[in-house]
């Protein structure tokens, strides 16, 4: 079962000189090796960041748990090697391979990649290369796996488009099942030149409405350049590529056995997701559009999935995922339960996405746990008028009440996010984050009878494809200092603490996620220049991207820094949303309203 000369090469010679050995050993609890004798088709997913980070997907648990509960599917996994891994890998001659049997990612059926955030993008570079798999998809033959993408990224693909034979959108319980046994199918009629290889392509196209292969569509440019629309280039696959629902959420299986990793990682605890999709239309927000319709999970089927995964793992805490927990109808019904059930076992109940509503004002009380070492809240903007125009339904004074409860509850750290350079930001948006964070700061030392830790984080926004925002341009890196300049003059208080995103990174990351075909050049040019985790502040060389940009011809004013019309067409047009592109451009004619209205 196991490929011995990779296991001896690592364990032998390798793991005794990198850093955090236990991240690629495999061997984890609950994990699951299958002998791959025994079964039809081989998957591996892979995660382009570290163990640590990619552990912590919830995502790659449910996709792993589906395909492995399938006794003729063997489901795998690989993370990125940290640089050490990858020159030891290299300097041994040594494939990337998978944690659970130590095969090589080449000898798999199919290999995918979880596209979570732009800046790791170069990460699928170094797994597809030390996987010697041709980076370039039109170059592989029908014995390479086929690579596929799937969750946010595939919002807009084309920057990766080069790379990957298909990209699949949506949810992915379902649909990932469905391409695997579609490619099985394929190849059992294919051959094994490239040309065998496109036509098995084009069958899993023309079947799957959710599938994207990028090979059979071509980009349409205007007189200057820009990508304004992409067609397809056979009659038999779709025009539009339409998202995959799971529609009976209630009854598709939770992972129960959550692989408990070897060391340390970003969350440590049993996850378990009560609802997908947000009731709230927030213009900014990218997965409110990418994850509906709204659905829900009862609570007596949320609390065994918790009972279950508590007696699979012995983590003495259980997270409640959605995006915006505290919009879940039976909150208190569940959080009732939960502690019931958990309180007198030493486990905590988190609720790690809130959102400050009228149920967030009691939700302190509910979280009755000797654990209160902090609430995390996302305002987004600190006036009521801005937050109105972003398309967030709180109040200030919900806010308030909400952390005044939590006080009184014994927490003595709330942790505030907030945006720089939304559409129409005025100098009074900015000076409200400061007042917000300390006004809390003082309420917390007025309750507590000593001073609480208030964190204010601010990033830079990035106007995302699928958004009501899309239409808006990015601002540009001198207004973010600028305001970024300001609000560390405007802070008053010691107790309270400001972090601001790191601009080159935000700007890199629009350049990505707006960019085209072009940007693959630029990504692979990054990439070979040394590139590496580059969501990481202390990885990223932001000189490397900037010289790829520019050597790659790519206008940056042009792509960021310009408005579009609400009717314009864009290289992301292609991949739908459940609410339909006339949902986005209807929003975006709204919020010009709005802003209008502020400024009179």
């Amino acid at each position: 079962m196991l490929n011995q000369s990779i296991k001896d090469i690592v364990v032998g010679r390798i793991l005794s000189q990198v850093q955090t050995p236990g991240q690629y050993i495999g061997g984890e609890w609950n994990s699951r090796p299958k002998d791959h004798s025994t079964v039809r088709g081989k998957l591996c997913l892979a995660f382009p960041d570290t163990y640590g980070i990619g552990m912590s997907n919830y995502g790659l648990q449910v996709l792993y748990d589906a395909m492995n509960s399938r006794d003729d599917w063997a489901c795998e996994r690989v993370f990125t090697p940290m640089e050490d891994m990858e020159r030891l890998l290299r300097e041994h001659d040594a494939p990337l391979y998978s944690l659970e049997t130590f095969t090589p990612l080449a000898d798999f059926d199919l290999l995918g990649f979880t596209l979570q955030y732009d800046l790791c993008y170069s990460n699928v570079l170094t797994m597809l290369d030390l996987a010697r798999i041709p980076l370039d998809a039109t170059k592989r033959t029908a014995e390479h796996p086929l690579v596929i993408g799937g969750g946010p990224g595939t919002a807009n693909p084309e920057p990766m488009a080069k790379f990957f034979d298909l990209f699949v959108l949506g949810d992915g319980e379902e649909a990932l099942p469905q391409v695997c046994e579609a490619w099985l199918a394929a190849k059992s009629r294919g051959g094994d030149s490239s040309g065998d290889r496109e036509s098995m392509l084009a069958e899993v196209a023309a079947r799957l409405p959710f599938v994207y292969v990028p090979r059979f569509y071509r980009p349409n440019k205007d007189e200057s350049g820009r990508t304004v629309g992409i067609d397809p280039l056979r009659d038999d696959i779709p025009t539009e590529i339409q998202p995959a629902i799971v529609a009976d959420f209630e009854s598709t299986p939770i992972p129960t056995r959550p692989i408990v990793p070897n060391v340390e990682c970003v969350q440590d605890r049993v996850a378990v997701e009560i609802m997908r999709g947000c009731p709230g239309r927030c213009r900014f927000c990218q997965s409110t559009t990418l994850k509906r319709p709204l659905r829900f999970r009862k609570v007596e089927t949320i609390v065994q999935a918790a009972r279950e995964a508590y007696s699979a793992t012995g983590y003495n805490e259980i997270s409640l995922l959605s995006l915006s927990t505290s919009d879940y109808p039976d909150l208190e019904e569940l959080l009732t339960q939960l502690q019931a059930e958990f309180r007198p076992k030493g486990v905590s109940i988190s609720v790690p996405s809130l959102r400050v509503n009228e149920q967030w004002r009691t939700v302190a009380d509910l979280l009755n746990t000797d654990r209160r070492a902090g609430l995390t809240l996302a305002p987004e903007v600190a006036l009521d008028d801005m937050r109105k125009q972003i398309g967030k339904r709180i109040t200030n004074d919900d806010l308030y009440e909400g952390c005044r409860n939590a006080f009184e509850n014994g927490f003595s750290r709330v942790k505030l996010y907030f945006m720089c350079g939304l559409p129409g930001e005025r100098e009074a948006d900015l000076d409200g984050i400061i007042d917000m964070a300390e006004h809390i700061w003082r309420m917390g030392r007025k309750i507590r009878g000593k001073p609480p830790t208030v964190v204010a984080n601010v990033s830079n926004f990035v106007p995302k494809p699928q958004t009501p925002y899309q239409f808006n341009a990015m601002r540009r890196r001198e207004y973010f200092a600028a305001a970024r300049e300001n609000l560390y003059q405007r802070k008053r208080l010691r107790g309270v603490q400001l972090k601001c995103h790191d601009i080159d990174s935000s700007l890199l990351e629009g350049v990505i996620c707006r960019g085209d075909r072009d940007v693959a050049d630029a990504i692979e040019r990054a990439w070979r220049a040394g590139a590496r985790f580059d969501a990481w502040s202390d990885k990223l060389q932001p000189e490397l991207w900037w010289q790829a940009i520019e050597d790659s011809g790519i206008d940056v004013e042009q792509l960021l820094h310009t408005d579009h019309p609400a009717d314009a067409r864009l290289p992301w047009d292609h991949m739908q949303i459940h609410q339909g592109r006339r949902y986005l451009q209807r929003e975006q004619e709204r919020s010009v309203e709005q802003l209008g209205e502020m400024e009179q």
